[in-house]
């Protein structure tokens, strides 16, 4: 079984701000593919089939730095192996409309990937840094703005990319799929 999660804060404050992206990706692929979300756990989830294997897709709903509340939940309910995991978040570090996988590497000063890792007792978890690009604002300011009509534009170009790196996830090896999505045109 694997599980996909996207991070972000909710409620309608929270739409549409940058700290979302996780939210927002998870969103769309759920509307390609018809999902609807049932709540546990302080989650909202949907259970779904990818090529073959049962997908839990999950958005948290503790807030951002609790985060791992959620997860773990999850993760000892649905008896989840740690690295069958997939997390969707914002990245100050890249460009609006461009994203990085990874599997290795600290939280980069994320409280939600720091809350996840701190209660799964993993540093080493499988993600998809979804960039938002960096700004002089404070940081904490800038995470809660709302998208430019141009942001979103490339954000909309880049969300069917995310889908498919979700399906690939299920049906390849990760550092296949690594390979396949980190190029020169995406950083």
């Amino acid at each position: 079984m694997k599980l996909i999660v996207g991070l972000g804060n909710p409620g309608k404050e929270y739409q549409n701000t940058r700290h979302n992206m996780g939210f927002m990706a998870i969103d769309f692929y759920a509307a390609k593919n018809n999902l609807e979300f049932k709540k546990k756990f302080n989650g909202l989830y949907s259970e779904t089939i990818i090529n073959g294997e049962k997908t839990i897709i999950l958005k948290p709903q503790t807030y951002m730095n609790l985060s791992g509340d959620c997860v773990i939940e999850f993760v000892n309910y649905f008896k989840i192996d740690l690295d069958e995991i997939l997390i969707l978040y914002d990245d100050k570090d890249f460009e609006v409309g461009t994203f990085k996988i990874k599997k290795i590497g600290s939280s980069g000063g994320h409280n939600g990937m720091k809350s996840i890792m701190s209660r799964l007792k993993v540093q080493d978890i499988k993600r998809v840094r979804l960039g938002i690009s960096k700004n002089e604002i404070p940081l904490i300011d800038y995470v809660l703005q709302k998208f430019s009509k141009e942001d979103l534009e490339k954000i909309n170009n880049m969300l069917p990319v995310i889908c498919n790196v979700i399906d690939d996830f299920v049906k390849l090896d990760f550092e296949v799929l690594m390979s396949k999505y980190n190029g020169d045109h995406n950083e």
